[in-house]
């Protein structure tokens, strides 16, 4: 396969909790399995110099499940930012993280701005993570900056004021398991992104199905209203 065109791809990573139920797995593990995804998918954009990718890993929605669930996506969470942070020469990947991180302990706080901090020397590849994200969230603090401002804004400036200021458009936005709906990702970003759904669960997916991913959005003609 010819190197990609792809300068930002965004995933939903969607079905966890449906792919442990059919197989008569506890939820966790359906979480756990997800992680293992992640982290292939994020070598995966890496080695095929992919500039960046977003994965939607914590909605500002998900507050709202299980204290039990919850809980254990805060250990996994704190579990996978320890271990890039430690392999983070091996994995070669910058990661920034964008959302309400007001929202977490202060912990877990300090341990995002650290991987930040550790991994920005590798510019080839950055990996965003949404976390504690919420695309309607993300406009209103902007709005109400806007407004702290005083000035009238340009989409330009009005850009610069958002969680992802930093982060191009995504080319494309996969959302896995089936549903087919943003779910408040992105709503500003997405306007001329190619979406692709596909039926399989996130914890399902495969390098093959990577490969599709790239070859799909390469079959693609976009005109972005041309």
């Amino acid at each position: 396969m010819n190197k990609t065109s792809i300068q930002c791809l965004g995933f939903i990573m969607d079905g966890n909790r449906r792919w442990a139920k059919e197989k008569n797995l506890p939820t966790l593990e359906g979480h756990r399995k997800g992680h293992e995804v992640f982290l292939d998918c994020v070598r995966f954009v890496r080695d095929q110099h992919i500039p960046h990718a977003v994965f939607y890993a914590f909605s500002t929605e998900n507050w709202n499940r299980s204290e039990e669930e919850v809980a254990y996506l805060m250990q996994l969470f704190a579990q996978v930012i320890e271990n890039i942070k430690k392999g983070v020469d091996e994995e070669r990947v910058r990661v920034r993280i964008v959302g309400n991180r007001s929202d977490f302990s202060e912990e877990l706080q300090t341990a995002m701005t650290e991987l930040e901090e550790d991994s920005a020397k590798y510019t080839e590849t950055t990996i965003w993570l949404a976390l504690s994200y919420g695309g309607r969230a993300e406009i209103i603090t902007a709005v109400n900056q806007a407004v702290e401002n005083g000035t009238k804004v340009t989409e330009t400036d009005f850009q610069k004021l958002l969680w992802t200021a930093d982060m191009p458009d995504p080319d494309m936005i996969v959302r896995t398991s089936g549903e087919q709906r943003l779910s408040n990702f992105l709503p500003w970003n997405s306007v001329y992104s190619e979406f692709l759904f596909l039926d399989k669960h996130w914890p399902a997916l495969t390098k093959s199905d990577f490969d599709g991913i790239l070859n799909e959005y390469e079959s693609r003609d976009r005109r972005k209203g041309k």
